[in-house]
């Protein structure tokens, strides 16, 4: 009788574990729309600094990704509860965020924004950091095959051409924000018709 009752408090708790981190997931999805913006932000801050040659295009071009972020943010997030795991996966990408704010900031204002392939590279490391852990906590392939993709342009801008590595990096920017924001705000939006308007 123990040994039962022991076996599906097991059972219960793995049940639990498994739904928080399928809502884990769909939380990611709703942010889906984050990954977009800073994929644009990038590719803005690209452009600018390659056509314009200016030192300030990555600094500007993320404070105005983190306002408009903020601003998005603070509208969306008004109405959902937030669990442990939500705080830890937030945790990981809010370290992220101000981790590259400081870098672009500090490399583009002090005019070490030259070296294409350190930048690429490391911008790709810590890209790949955060979507792997974000990928292994809420057991997501997607989510970690973007956090493979970031590392290994993180190997490949090292070697190669400016032109080759930076055509790794823009393609890793499409395949791992862009790709993978629209995937999650397709997958919220299914997922939200799925369960009609009762449970919006």
């Amino acid at each position: 009788m123990q040994d039962h009752s022991t076996e599906q408090e097991l059972k219960d708790r793995l049940s639990l574990i498994e739904s928080m981190i399928a809502e884990g997931r769909r939380n990611t999805e709703r942010w889906g729309w984050m990954f977009v913006l800073w994929g644009v932000a990038y590719y803005v801050a690209m452009a600018w600094s390659a056509w314009g040659h200016s030192a300030r295009a990555w600094p500007v071009t993320m404070l105005i990704a983190v306002v408009v972020a903020i601003a998005f943010a603070s509208l969306k997030a008004g109405n959902h509860p937030q669990t442990t795991l939500d705080r830890a996966i937030g945790s990981i990408w809010i370290a992220l965020g101000i981790s590259m704010f400081l870098l672009f900031l500090a490399l583009g204002l002090s005019g070490r924004l030259t070296d294409q392939h350190l930048f690429a590279a490391v911008i790709s490391a810590i890209l790949g950091m955060a979507n792997g852990a974000s990928g292994l906590i809420l057991r997501w392939k997607v989510q970690f095959a973007c956090a493979a993709v970031w590392w290994v342009a993180a190997v490949a801008t090292c070697f190669g051409t400016d032109s080759q590595g930076m055509i790794v990096f823009l393609v890793a920017i499409f395949l791992c924000q862009i790709a993978f924001g629209i995937y999650g705000v397709i997958t919220e939006a299914r997922e939200r018709k799925r369960r009609g308007p009762n449970h919006v």
